[in-house]
């Protein structure tokens, strides 16, 4: 996707950068501050950005709390693909301007390319739950290398969020299209395969249709999802990808015979197999616990799969041994005050009227810490996306 452009920001300094209060100056310096920071706003708003880099520093070394020149700085040098000193220059502005959602957007940019990822992602965030000044352009790119960092690091759930919202607000190139498909097929490189190759086919059309799935366009994406699993079918992941396409559209039924024949192709598929478990979760929990129970078996790290074992074995009058599995899900999400409440109902059904009663008074805690801050550790289901009780009738 084509990197933002200084254009971009070059005409909303005013309303997006308040100037810390200049440090007391001579006469003689502030009269050459001013006419060197003139200069310099000329030069930038005629495209002689060679001079107005020179300008902005000259500036900048008589007064360096002028943030609005930082930021002018800044913004040219990525335009320039200077990115180590547009980084430099931006986050000069993060600590004049901290409340500046865009400075730390931009900067989350540079850091992008020059392969800081994790300070990347951090900043980007950041940048956004600080709020970014309304430009489509700068919040589709954004968007996109949002989703990118999110894709490489392996968090493909909010990946995909990311991504289909970006599909939703315009950007459906093949670039976002890949993105997505490595996406959807559980793929964590940083490169896209090799064109002309069967993995950039289908890695492309995997993405095209979920970009369509993300513009609400399911009509136009069910039969692009269909044919590229036709044309591939035991490709790795591509009916785990479809069968969340189908859960998307509540066709549960339809999804959990794509995740049985993703188990059938790829024996140790963990994800397929605790989807359908979620699935028959309060429907028929009986049913549920062998996938929960394979799932757990193939990898016993993974503390969602305790909780769901054990959610499953709870609803299904089988408390004792319940709680195992819940108490090694609680080490995983120990914040997440829904542990709580399964482990208070378990420790209730077994007697433990103490342990119950402990487990009622943290999951009251948490869930009022949650409440509060609107945000907590990890959460069982939020870190896997995983709904639980998706009815199959729907």
């Amino acid at each position: 996707m084509q990197k933002a452009r200084t254009s971009l920001f070059l005409f909303i300094l005013a309303f997006t950068i308040c100037p810390a209060a200049p440090a007391q100056t001579k006469p003689s310096s502030r009269i050459s501050f001013a006419s060197l920071a003139a200069k310099a706003d000329a030069a930038r708003d005629a495209d002689r950005l060679d001079e107005a880099v020179v300008l902005y520093r000259k500036a900048l070394a008589l007064r360096p709390s002028w943030a609005e020149g930082w930021w002018s700085l800044g913004t040219i040098q990525y335009d320039r693909n200077a990115y180590a000193d547009a980084a430099r220059a931006l986050q000069k502005v993060t600590v004049l301007v901290p409340d500046n959602g865009n400075a730390y957007a931009m900067l989350g940019l540079c850091e992008f390319e020059l392969g800081r990822e994790e300070l990347s992602l951090q900043h980007i965030e950041k940048g956004k739950h600080i709020g970014i000044h309304k430009d489509e352009a700068l919040g589709r790119v954004l968007l996109y290398h949002e989703g990118v960092l999110l894709q490489r690091k392996g968090s493909f759930q909010a990946a995909q969020e990311t991504l289909e919202e970006l599909c939703l607000r315009g950007g459906n190139g093949d670039e976002v299209a890949n993105a997505l498909g490595m996406t959807l097929l559980r793929m964590t490189g940083k490169a896209a395969p090799a064109q002309g190759s069967t993995d950039a086919n289908v890695v492309l059309r995997v993405g095209r249709a979920e970009c369509l799935a993300g513009q609400k366009k399911y009509d136009e994406a069910r039969p692009a999802f269909e044919e590229v699993v036709k044309d591939n079918p035991t490709y790795p992941n591509i009916h785990y990808a479809f069968g969340l396409f189908l859960m998307e559209i509540r066709d549960v039924v339809n999804g959990v015979e794509q995740f049985k024949q993703e188990i059938a192709n790829h024996p140790d598929h963990v994800l397929s197999r605790l989807r359908i478990a979620a699935c028959l979760y309060k429907e028929d929990s009986a049913a549920a616990i062998p996938y929960a129970e394979e799932a757990v078996k193939l990898s016993p790290g993974l503390g969602f799969a305790h909780y769901l074992l054990g959610l499953l074995l709870l609803d299904a009058d089988q408390s004792a041994r319940a709680i195992p599995e819940l108490e090694i899900a609680q080490k995983t999400f120990a914040r997440d005050p829904r542990i709580y409440a399964a482990l208070g109902s378990a420790y209730s059904r077994t007697g433990r009227k103490q342990a119950a009663a402990q487990a009622r008074v943290t999951f009251d805690r948490l869930n009022k810490e949650a409440e509060d801050s609107k945000k907590s550790g990890p959460q069982a289901g939020d870190l896997m996306g995983i709904p639980l009780g998706t009815s199959p009738r729907h």
